[in-house]
């Protein structure tokens, strides 16, 4: 313990570091790429965007130093401290807080913004690894899981208040982390098909997804009666209990798509699912960033050398659409690099997690791991057009502070608990 205070940098996996500074300094250079022009080319032009994001990525470097000096064994101690003390954050923001484009998500000091909505995905991630390494903690009980849920919701529910449906989203990551903890697999089941009656619904309408569905559990209902000849003794209950529910989801999805979402959000949705083609309104980003990609190529048309990177054909492309830079100037070769980069790390992390042998670091690993999944797999899919159009950043990559300092601390905990298991305790 003596010597893990003396010397800060041992037993840390130089491995995730690399990919890490790697990874941070691809992303500056897009970032350079998208914000520069022929006539503001200079790198140290601090009044530039990329100018301040290469402040942010100087400025990471104490905020690592500091991350690494704490003792391995604060983050597991102080984790219900770090997770409040995020939440009070989100919940000033609605006195203090600016809006900004319609979002109550930032602290102002001065040229300086902090969005703590960033910071509070890693305090949440400590908070469920407390929570579910608990030695008497079983999350197959239902009270546990509502515990469990509880946690995640909280700070999700204050984020949908500024209102940041995007980083609402990146909450439901953590159902990954409770599935490898024991959570049965028929929540993300049921995730994935509430999904997907969502957008049938929205597309054909709720009468025939309604009649689809019920034919559906019809045949289902016919087949297991045939094959168990069981007509009176059969578990009526359960299918009277299948059929309501659905009945009552497809009715709530429609009335919700028609009654409480905007005109802009519906928009969005109807583009993505061809029943609109609007280029030139609601869907002209995400043209634009498809345009952009495959003008790419294979080989990319050069660093700095694309045309409608340079020309910023996609709004705010260094921000959420910074993928676009890296398709067009980097191409399909490059474009794989990044995601195989992303894949290593993702690897890595999970590798390291499963290999220590305190619970409290492999669950915090797996709510690494999947918060950083769903930031890529929804950001990428977004830019392609896979995806509607919501605020998320790309990691490391996305012009931003708040952004950039929040993923830092999310890894570099883990580093630090990671090294914590190369001492002999």
């Amino acid at each position: 313990m003596r010597q893990e205070r003396n010397n800060i940098f041992l037993g840390i996996d130089w491995i995730l570091v690399a990919l890490y500074a790697t990874l941070v300094i691809f992303g500056w250079m897009n970032i350079y790429a998208a914000s520069t022009t022929p006539e503001n080319n200079d790198f140290l032009d601090f009044s530039t965007k990329y100018g301040k994001q290469l402040i942010f990525i100087i400025l990471s470097i104490p905020l690592i130093i500091l991350i690494l000096f704490l003792n391995s064994k604060f983050y597991e101690r102080f984790s219900s401290v770090l997770y409040i003390f995020s939440l009070v954050l989100l919940a000033s923001l609605f006195l203090f807080g600016k809006n900004i484009n319609g979002a109550t998500s930032w602290y102002n000091f001065g040229n300086i913004g902090l969005q703590p909505s960033e910071f509070a995905k890693a305090f949440t991630a400590l908070a469920v690894a407390k929570l579910l390494s608990d030695r008497n903690y079983n999350l197959k009980l239902i009270k546990n899981q509502i515990k469990a849920f509880i946690v995640i919701f909280i700070p999700a529910f204050l984020i949908a208040l500024q209102p940041d449906m995007g980083s609402v989203l990146i909450y439901l990551a953590f159902f990954f982390v409770f599935n490898r903890e024991g959570l049965t697999l028929n929540y993300i089941i049921f995730g994935a098909i509430t999904v997907l009656l969502f957008l049938l619904t929205i597309y054909f309408g709720a009468f025939w997804v309604l009649i689809i569905s019920f034919l559906l559990i019809t045949c289902y209902t016919i087949y297991a009666i045939y094959r168990n000849k069981r007509f009176l003794r059969f578990n009526w209950p359960k299918i009277v209990g299948l059929y309501t529910a659905v009945g009552l989801f497809i009715i709530a999805f429609g009335f919700i798509f028609n009654n409480v979402f905007k005109q802009h959000h519906r928009d969005r949705f109807d583009v993505l699912l061809g029943k609109k083609v609007d280029i030139k309104r609601i869907g002209y980003n995400s043209h634009q960033a498809e345009l952009t990609i495959s003008s790419g190529g294979f080989l990319g048309k050069g660093y700095l050398q694309g045309d409608r990177t340079q020309g910023n054909f996609v709004p705010e492309q260094h921000t959420d659409y910074i993928f676009s830079t890296v398709g067009e100037e980097w191409g399909f070769l490059g474009s794989s690099l990044v995601i195989i980069l992303f894949v290593v790390l993702l690897y890595r992390v999970i590798y390291l997690s499963e290999t220590t042998t305190n619970k409290f670091g492999r669950i915090y690993g797996y709510g690494v791991a999947s918060i950083i999944f769903f930031h890529l797999l929804v950001n990428v899919g977004m830019v392609i057009g896979l995806f509607p159009t919501v605020g998320i950043p790309l990691p490391f990559f996305s012009y931003g502070g708040s952004s950039l300092w929040g993923f830092t601390v999310l890894l570099f905990i883990f580093i630090r608990l990671d090294a914590h298991k190369k001492y002999d305790w």
